[in-house]
């Protein structure tokens, strides 16, 4: 059998999913490539990949797509790692800069301005990593992943964007999902969202692995994040995709 290329995502919030896509039975079925999010939607919509963990808003943009697995990047509240940063309250931000590594959290930042916070903030698209240095005075910026647990030791104001999705539609938000481009064979789905759920059982031995002085990573995992791709998550997604499209 051909192996089906995966794109996975290299953040710390991903490795619960990724524990189990190393390890066999998948791992002999699967041939991973890692990037940053919007880079693997990237790589699914130009078929250099046959599945990918994307950014949901990348999801109307594939112009055909299936939803693998039962398991996603998701918050039932605060994320933690997906934050709009600022030296100054809200009302007082001037600039906003966006994470270039983002597409979900991007789309979900400018939909809370524009309908809850009721903000208009100049918006400047990041291309590099150092737009971070500009988030000082009235200047804030979107910060996703790892790079967001570092940067809530450095801003006085962080707006958690899982938190104002959920407070807005009492919904949870999947930032992620496993998506293809074309059906996959039943059994090997089976296979795939197994291994996801292999990881969610060693959550201990992940964080012991994975320690650091960003996060709490047992409450990262255990607090923050939400794998399971429920009918409550799905609810938020179908919402959120509409939002885009309706945009």
């Amino acid at each position: 059998m051909k192996k089906i290329r995966t794109g996975i995502v290299n953040y710390l919030n991903t490795r619960p999913l990724i524990y189990g896509l190393q390890r066999p039975p998948v791992n002999e079925l699967i041939e991973l490539t890692g990037d940053y999010p919007s880079r693997v939607a990237q790589l699914l919509k130009e078929g250099a990949i046959d599945l990918g963990l994307i950014p949901v808003a990348a999801i109307p943009g594939l112009p055909e797509y299936h939803i693998v697995g039962n398991h996603c990047i998701g918050a039932e509240g605060e994320i933690a790692s997906v934050a709009l940063f600022s030296e100054v309250p809200m009302t007082e931000i001037k600039k906003v800069y966006l994470d270039y590594q983002s597409r979900t959290s991007v789309e979900l930042l400018k939909y809370l301005m524009r309908e809850y916070w009721g903000i208009n903030p100049e918006i400047i698209q990041a291309t590099g990593e150092d737009y971070r240095a500009e988030i000082k005075g009235t200047s804030a910026g979107l910060v996703i992943g790892d790079r967001a647990l570092e940067q809530r030791k450095i801003s006085t104001f962080i707006y958690d964007l899982g938190s104002e999705w959920r407070a807005i539609t009492g919904l949870p938000f999947v930032f992620a999902a496993w998506v293809s481009t074309r059906k996959l064979p039943d059994d090997f789905i089976a296979q795939f969202d197994a291994a996801n759920a292999m990881g969610l059982e060693h959550i201990d031995e992940i964080v012991e692995k994975e320690a650091t002085g960003l996060y709490d990573l047992g409450k990262y995992y255990k607090l923050h994040l939400s794998y399971i791709l429920d009918e409550g998550k799905r609810k938020g997604m179908e919402k959120f995709i509409s939002l885009i499209r309706n945009s």
